[in-house]
């Protein structure tokens, strides 16, 4: 008689992990909001690209068909909506995306998303991982915990078409180019020493008071505390020069700047 070794059964492990998201908060009336939206992928197209996007609807409240068909014209337009953040008991369809409740704006971090050529070279990074709640990395004991990295985030080398460089802890420095089809978000201010031909967008998580700086500004798109100006929307003069751009009275500045 022969008899079958147990088979070793493993335990499925689970674990949390935060990632940092756009949000999209449609207002009343919609079809005006559709327009301005179409109006920004006119002017940046593929900004939404691959980029998870959460739909908030706590403004808008829409009823359940009415948040179908608004996810669905948002496809159309080739952004992918990852989840709806709404408060109540709001009952979805299974084919919405899911329903998040309590979200947090994003307050610290780095996020660097390079294509195939690499990334820049920063002098802050985000920790890689975090320890399990109550335990300390193995490797690490707590008299030797690093130092928090720097609040402004310094960028050495050039930022290459598609990369995208996102900084919540404080200003973005660019000691070299920022070419066209790349982006910098950013906390606060935002300073490049070469020329700026991509997106920068400054002020993101509610710092009306940020700036932006370049010594040669031919930008795809300037943006503080939300408020933004694309290259068709500038001032020709502004075009090829050193400027700042900032808020004053809830509109968007962009000034020579020596």
């Amino acid at each position: 008689m022969t008899f079958a070794a147990p088979l070793e059964t493993k335990s499925i492990r689970f674990r949390a992990r935060s990632f940092v998201a756009f949000t999209l908060t449609p207002e009343a009336p919609l079809s005006a909001w559709l327009e301005s939206l179409d109006r920004w992928i006119g002017n940046s197209p593929g900004y939404f690209a691959g980029r998870p996007v959460v739909l908030n609807l706590n403004t808008l409240k829409p009823g359940v068909g009415e948040i179908e068909a608004l996810v669905a014209e948002l496809g159309l337009r080739g952004i992918r909506i990852y989840a709806i953040e709404l408060d109540g008991n709001t009952a979805l369809e299974p084919n919405l995306p899911p329903v998040l409740i309590g979200a947090k704006e994003a307050t610290a971090g780095l996020l660097m998303q390079a294509d195939a050529k690499g990334r820049p070279e920063e002098t802050g990074k985000a920790e890689e991982g975090m320890a399990e709640q109550g335990k300390q990395p193995e490797d690490r004991q707590p008299e030797d915990r690093q130092p928090e990295a720097p609040a402004t985030l310094m960028v050495k080398t050039p930022i290459r078409s598609g990369q995208s460089v996102f900084h919540a802890h404080g200003d973005v420095i660019v000691l070299g180019s920022v070419a066209s089809g790349s982006e910098i978000v950013a906390a606060g201010s935002i300073h490049v020493y070469g020329t700026l031909r991509g997106r920068a967008s400054a002020g993101v998580l509610g710092h009306s008071a940020a700036r932006i700086f370049c010594r040669k500004n031919e930008a795809e798109l300037l943006s503080v505390d939300g408020w933004y100006c694309t290259a068709e929307e500038m001032e020709p003069s502004l075009r090829g020069k050193a400027v700042q751009a900032f808020l004053e009275k809830d509109t968007l500045r962009i000034a020579p700047f020596s």
